[in-house]
This record gives structure tokens, sequence and C-alpha cells, in this order.
């Protein structure tokens, strides 16, 4: 019988959420390292994008902040509902110029993948069986 109580996930359930979620962290992470460095190759990259360059000092800190929220073990689920919309945000910029978006939606969902995986509270609210 199992010693985990019902709000404590597994040891291997929890290592599954650090993996899951570290693949999201480290991305944006760069992402936005990379928007405050601004690289050669940056601005046109943004106007590929129709996004001036002056965005990117707010953009590289708001994804900075979301990404800081998420990896606080108290402001998780807060960090992984505003880097939800800030994904949106990029999955509507890429379609909208026809680039392809499944990066932007992959990382949303290994967000929530891993936060579910290593929080009871998020499996109560989306039981995947009963």
């Amino acid at each position: 019988m199992s010693t985990d109580t019902p709000l404590r996930p597994s040891q291997k359930l929890r290592w599954a959420g650090y993996v899951c979620s570290a693949i999201p962290v480290l991305m944006l992470v760069f992402s936005a390292v990379m928007k405050l460095a601004k690289p050669p190759g940056l601005a046109e990259g943004l106007a590929h994008l129709g996004l001036p360059m002056g965005l990117t000092l707010g953009l590289g800190l708001t994804e900075l902040a979301c990404t800081a929220l998420y990896l606080i073990p108290r402001t998780s689920v807060l960090g992984a509902i505003l880097l939800t919309g800030y994904l949106g945000g990029a999955t509507a910029t890429h379609v909208r110029v026809g680039d392809p978006f499944f990066a932007p939606v992959l990382l949303g969902v290994m967000v929530w993948g891993g936060l579910f995986f290593r929080e009871a509270r998020i499996r109560e609210l989306i039981p995947l069986k009963k």
C-alpha cells in the first residue's frame, strides 16, 4: 500500500512533473534572455511577425516574470495561467503570419502537464479517471 497521501504525489510522479516542467521553463528563459540581449537577427524575426523592436524589453520581462511565478510552488498555478495567456498570444501571432504554431501550443501543454504531475490539487481539478 502506498504511503503517499492524496495531497502529495509519488516520487516518480513528482519527478515526471519536474522533467515535463523543465523543458518549457528552459525554452521560455532562453527566449526571454534573447529578447533582452537583442542579438543580431532579432529585429528581422520580430519584423516578420509584425512586432516592433520596442516591445522586446516588455515581452522579455513578462516572459521571465510569468516563468518565475510558475517555478515558485506557492504561485505555480498563477504562473501556469499567465504562461497560457502569453503562449496563446504567441500562437495567435504565428497563426496570423502563416508560420507553424505547434511550438507555443506544445510548450503550453507541457507547462500544464508538468504541473498536473507534481501538484495533487491540479489532478483533483482535472481527474483523468474516477
